[in-house]
């Protein structure tokens, strides 16, 4: 680590954020040296800091955990573990380092910290005090927090080791606010964003995480980010299609965190089918290298069949794969043969729920398909090899039967189970023999089977005792002597 010889493995710096790149958690064996530490805390940290490829070692493979540490190799991992911005082309202050020293570009990422008098001293030891003081001035934190990490409590005020200093400052790490190390545009819905430590669940909720996402020139993210399969803080973060040619900057919780240009890549999809009057779906497969995200988040994991993870890359076994992210509020534009283009919008939790990469979109202002004539889907997202279709007439679904949960719920059962979510945004009316009239509209992912539940409008409850006649909103499904009633 103490010159260009010596270093087994640099950290590529990202050009478009300045920042440092955090590998998968498990993109490395368990401890990638011919030495251990002698006490496991200073073990774990040295194989945690060579994972995100801050740390490094000898020609001969060794840490040397018990070597005392030098000021050049404390400035390479505190610059890369806290995330100091790397500028090769910042100016140079010291008197002492020249542009070919191993450890030029963090010394004059730290020249604000580490600089006395104009000199660096980058073969100098190091004691744990100084380290201390460092650690604090990088943080912007008080000194008592960095004294009160678990590690440094215990080092006496002299020269500290290359172990002692890997464990303060993973220590450290955990006081750094969390920020953004990679940006990755993936294709015209997808990004991929790496971060210094994983987002807490809470900043995960849509609300807050739109609020921290934000994009200029109109973006926006358009679901919540997920974290991959495997990695330990890289997410994928769904967007509105980008605008080609457009250059887009993110910040994150008010810093910057990097720019990128639009991508034109779009999801190259198999085909598009008719499945009720006024609902269709596009198809695509894994097989043809398209993956919905569903498969390679760690939401997802052990609940989804066919779940796998893929690399920095997004590849797995040789193959990579395009990640098609969420659809939450993705549209297509359907047009039937000599008509008038319409929008259709997706359908909520239709993605892949039914095995196969199909989400599906409903026709807008109760449109529905007119047998005979041939669609034509286009997106400005997707590409589609096969975007046409025939329409046919689809006999809709049948109410059996409804009971009510509660006074402002009731569950209704289908003739046979649609498998899948295409009860979303469907409404039944219920009227009594006075002639009042209720409303139902389906409560999201609560399709048991057949059976989806459906919840009272506007603040409305059932009458116990009273008898309401069930009746769909629309021509999506049929009802005849359906009624349910609240016991009293």
């Amino acid at each position: 680590m103490k010159n260009n010889k010596k270093v087994i493995a640099a950290l590529t710096i990202t050009a478009t954020v300045g920042l440092s790149a955090i590998l998968p958690f498990n993109a490395l064996a368990a401890n990638p040296f011919t030495d251990a530490a002698s006490k496991a805390q200073i073990q774990t940290a040295i194989e945690q800091l060579a994972q995100q490829q801050v740390v490094s070692g000898y020609e001969d493979h060794a840490f040397k955990p018990d070597q005392a540490v030098t000021r050049a190799e404390i400035a390479k991992m505190v610059a890369l573990a806290l995330h100091v911005k790397v500028d090769s082309a910042a100016s140079n202050n010291f008197q002492d380092v020249a542009k070919g020293d191993w450890y030029y570009d963090y010394a004059v990422a730290l020249t604000s910290v580490m600089g006395k008098n104009g000199q660096f001293q980058g073969s100098q030891t190091m004691a744990s005090s100084e380290l201390i003081d460092l650690l604090t001035a990088v943080l912007k934190v008080d000194k008592t927090a960095v004294a009160q990490l678990p590690s440094a409590a215990a080092l006496a005020n002299a020269q500290i080791t290359r172990g002692q200093a890997a464990l303060l400052i993973f220590e450290a790490q955990q006081l750094a606010p969390i920020q953004v190390t990679k940006l990755q545009v993936l294709n015209a819905i997808t990004l991929q964003v790496t971060f210094s430590a994983p987002i807490p669940a809470a900043e995960l909720e849509l609300d807050v995480a739109s609020k921290n996402f934000v994009f200029d020139n109109g973006l926006a993210i358009s679901n919540v980010p997920r974290l991959k399969t495997g990695s330990k803080s890289t997410y994928i973060v769904p967007v509105p299609t980008q605008k080609a040619g457009t250059t887009y900057s993110l910040t994150y919780k008010g810093q910057p965190a990097g720019t990128f240009t639009a991508s034109t890549e779009k999801i190259a999809l198999k085909s598009t089918a008719q499945v009720a009057n006024d609902l269709f779906e596009v198809e695509s497969f894994l097989t043809d290298g398209v993956a919905d995200y569903g498969y390679v988040i760690a939401a997802y994991s052990k609940s989804r069949p066919g779940a796998f993870s893929v690399d920095e890359t997004n590849s797995s076994n040789g193959k990579t794969y395009q990640i098609l992210s969420s659809m939450r509020n993705r549209q297509v534009q359907i047009t039937p043969e000599g008509g008038t283009p319409m929008t259709a919008s997706y359908l909520p939790f239709t993605q892949a729920t039914d095995g196969r990469q199909a989400p599906k979109f409903i026709l807008p202002n109760g449109e529905k398909f007119q047998p005979g004539v041939k669609y034509t889907v286009a997106a400005d997202w997707a590409t589609l090899a096969n975007p046409t279709f025939t329409a046919k007439e689809i006999a809709p679904l049948t109410i059996q039967s409804a009971a009510a949960v509660d006074k402002k719920t009731i569950a209704v059962t289908l003739s046979q189970d649609p498998k899948d979510e295409i009860f979303v945004s469907r409404r039944v009316t219920l009227t009594a023999a006075d002639g009042t009239v209720l409303t139902a509209e389906y409560t999201l992912t609560s399709r048991k089977g057949a059976v989806g539940t459906f919840a009272l409008l506007n603040n409305a409850e059932l009458v116990p005792g009273t008898a309401y006649t069930v009746a769909p909103v629309g021509a999506w499904s049929t009802a005849s002597g359906v009624n349910v009633t609240l016991a009293k």
